[in-house]
Parts: structure tokens; C-alpha cells; sequence
């Protein structure tokens, strides 16, 4: 931090599942409680249409921003994250791995070279079993309506997300870590999505992470970055969006001792690998599921 910047005026509000902090015109409010119960679980599926859960599902997390100046208000919740799953059949776009899988997973446990017959039940609600989400936190209903997300001017600086600034020792005046969900996909691998942020003098960033394994298929990786600064004008935020996504033994081949598969499950070790992809394959081509949530869209919303 130059010595030209200081540190300013906030305060800090702890409960047992709540953090927040007042930083100027903002109030954050982060929400971390246990694993959904069976009635909380139960009004969760049915608010988002039906579809199982995930096996580790945050129900009561979220992450709430508040501009006091503007009214604008942005969060982060598991149900809304969850409503961005395709439930029902999977089209054109949602890059599905392909029901052969899930097929082929349920016959090795039920076929005919298994003890255990095939069941003899009504179909499963189709839904991505997957939980491949696009969600990138939402204005809630109350957010002034004349507050919108415009496509960013490639051209300016000022909408762009200055990563020199986040590398920066800055003082780190509130930090959390939210996670929404987590599946391990019938130990086929593994999907979760976590939101974390941190406050620094000059700005607020926000980066929630849905991370994809699924074994010997593919790695997919959703990052949503929310980037604020405190200390220009007009108050800005910048929103940015991107996907990307490659086959298993491409991210695989990538690691750094070929007998140790740890960094396989680490999140910022997958999204790490996927980045340094030439973004013609990882961020177009993909592992050829054509996923619409490949690429990169930048945004930016004035608080007016």
C-alpha cells in the first residue's frame, strides 16, 4: 500500500454465523452456517424445482453487499446458485457430460456382471447431475431499478479489474469464505462452488469459484469477480465472468509429479492450469461439450 493511502474508517460485526463490515457508503454481510438440516433441505429442493441436492448444501450461506448511497443491493445465495442448474432434460449449450456416463456408472454397480439387479423404478428427474452452475450472485428485488449491468468499454481502463492492485500486501480489513455447495458426484469426482471476498483500503473483490472434476472426463472452472475501489469516482462495479474447461488427461498431464494426484482435487491449482491453456481450446473448444459459459464477458454497473 503507498504511503499515500490509509486505512479508513470501518467497523467490524461478528455473531456466531454472521460477519460484517460498514466501510463508507457499504455494508457487507457474510453468512456461514452448518449443512442444511432435513426441513431446511426439504424447502430448498422444493424451491428450486425438485432436483436432488447436492450431499453438502449450505443452504443459509450467503453474501450480501448494500450501497447505502444508491439503495444497490448484491448477493450471493446457495438457492439462487442452485437455480441456474438444468433441471430437466440437458440442451444445446449446457455442456452436459454425456448421459453415457452416468449410464455407464450405473451399470457397473447394476448390470449384469453386478449382484445387484437394475432397479425397477420410475425414471429419475432428469437434471445436470453435474450442478454446473452460470450463477453470478443476483440484485435482489429491492435494489433500485435504475441500476443495471452494461457491457464493459474494453477500450477504458477504468472497466477493467486492475490485478496489480489485488496482488499488492494491502491490509486486509475483512475476508470471508462462504461455500454454497459441494457433490462428489457419486465419486465420480467432484463439483463445488465457494464465494470468498476481501475488503482492502481502496477496494472490495469478490471471487465465487464453481470448480468441476469429473474423473478420467473433464475439468470445468466458472469464476465469477466482483471489483470495486473505495477511492475513485464515480462509484463503479465491475462484474466479469469467465469459463473455461479442458479434457482430464490435458489439466492431468499438467501435474507436477505424475504419482501425486492431490493437486487434482485443489480448485486453485485446476483454475490455475485452465488459465495457462491457450484460450482457443480451454475457453472455445473446451473438452467439446459445447458449454455456453466458455469465454470471458466483462460488465460494469454505475451506482448512481
Amino acid at each position: 500500500m503507498s504511503a499515500a493511502t490509509s486505512v479508513p474508517q470501518h467497523r467490524l460485526f461478528e455473531s456466531p454465523n454472521s460477519r460484517a463490515i460498514e466501510v463508507g457508503p457499504w455494508t457487507i454481510t457474510a453468512q456461514t452456517n452448518p449443512i442444511s438440516n432435513a426441513g431446511q433441505s426439504d424447502q430448498l429442493q422444493a424451491a428450486i424445482g425438485g432436483i436432488p441436492l447436492p450431499e453438502m448444501t449450505f443452504g443459509n450461506n450467503s453474501l450480501e453487499l448494500e450501497h447505502r448511497d444508491s439503495g444497490w443491493k448484491y448477493v450471493f445465495t446457495t438457492e439462487e446458485a442452485l437455480k441456474g442448474v438444468r433441471n430437466g432434460e440437458l440442451q444445446e449449450g449446457d455442456g452436459g457430460v454425456k448421459v453415457g456416463y452416468a449410464d455407464a456408472w450405473l451399470k457397473s454397480r447394476t448390470g449384469s456382471s453386478s449382484h445387484i439387479p437394475m432397479p425397477q423404478t420410475v425414471p429419475t428427474k432428469p437434471f445436470d447431475w453435474t450442478y454446473t452452475t452460470l450463477y453470478p450472485g443476483h440484485n435482489t428485488s429491492s435494489s433500485s431499478s435504475t441500476i443495471s449491468w452494461e457491457p464493459a468499454d474494453r477500450n477504458n481502463e477504468s472497466h477493467q479489474i486492475p490485478m496489480a492492485e489485488l496482488m499488492r500486501q494491502d491490509p486486509i480489513l475483512f475476508y470471508a469464505e462462504i461455500p454454497l455447495y459441494e457433490d462428489e458426484l457419486h465419486d465420480n469426482g467432484a463439483s463445488h462452488l465457494l464465494v470468498r471476498i476481501r475488503v482492502m483500503p481502496t477496494c472490495i473483490f469478490i471471487l465465487q469459484r464453481f470448480t468441476l472434476r469429473v474423473d478420467n472426463v473433464l475439468f470445468r472452472t466458472f469464476d465469477t469477480r466482483i471489483y470495486h475501489s473505495l477511492v475513485k469516482s464515480p462509484p463503479l462495479v465491475i462484474r466479469e465472468t469467465s469459463g473455461w474447461e479442458a479434457p482430464y488427461d490435458r489439466v492431468k498431464w499438467r501435474l507436477p509429479k505424475r504419482d501425486d494426484l492431490t493437486p487434482l482435487t485443489d480448485p486453485m491449482w485446476i483454475a490455475k492450469i485452465l488459465s495457462e491453456i491457450p484460450p482457443e481450446i480451454s475457453q472455445e473448444i473446451g473438452a467439446g461439450t459445447k458449454w455456453r459459459g466458455l469465454g470471458t464477458k466483462i460488465e460494469v454497473a454505475t451506482l448512481a
